[in-house]
């Protein structure tokens, strides 16, 4: 198991009990984008931010969230390519053959979670494939807010960030 770059371990790799995915803890990311220009620049060798894996949004000022392939079961770009471009591996990453990919984005309209993109020079589809198990964003992220996490800690963390953020606002405003 690999460590990000303060030295805090990393989680275990997804397995199809409960697919680890790249996430921001909406309580710590301040939106800077250092993700995006980490994974560009591993991938792409540019700091260019719309070749990136994961992507950044900022949700009305209160909620900044990252958004990268949340490795579904049964994930419904890979049904969607009628090219059999894309495949899903035994950890749940997202395969892309660029042979067979002509970019004509049915996975990237079947990805309700927008993690996948068409890449603006290659037009063929980008997805995070988490850098072999130790995804660089993670260990670059300047306020330690991304990690590996599950679904449910996903979910919980939001949550969380979203009664913590929008509800004093809601009393400030009454």
């Amino acid at each position: 198991m690999g460590s990000t770059q303060r030295g805090e371990p990393l989680m275990e790799a997804p397995n199809s009990q409960g697919r680890s995915f790249v996430a921001a803890d909406p309580n710590k990311c301040t939106g800077c984008g250092v993700c995006q220009l980490v994974c560009a620049l591993e991938k792409e060798d540019t700091f260019n931010p719309a070749v990136s894996r994961i992507k950044v949004l900022n949700l009305h000022g209160f909620l900044n969230l990252a958004v990268a392939c949340r490795l579904c079961e049964d994930a419904p770009c890979v049904n969607a390519c009628l090219r059999e471009a894309l495949r899903q591996d035994d950890r749940g990453i997202i395969l892309v053959d660029e042979e067979k990919c002509n970019g004509c984005g049915w996975c990237v309209e079947a990805c309700e979670y927008g993690a996948i993109t068409l890449h603006p020079e290659k037009r063929v589809v980008i997805v995070c494939d988490l850098c072999g198990g130790e995804p660089k964003c993670v260990d670059w992220c300047p306020e330690g807010a991304l990690e590996l996490v599950s679904e449910d800690e996903f979910n919980r963390r939001v949550g969380v960030a979203i009664m913590n953020k929008l509800v004093p606002e809601a009393w400030r405003r009454v």
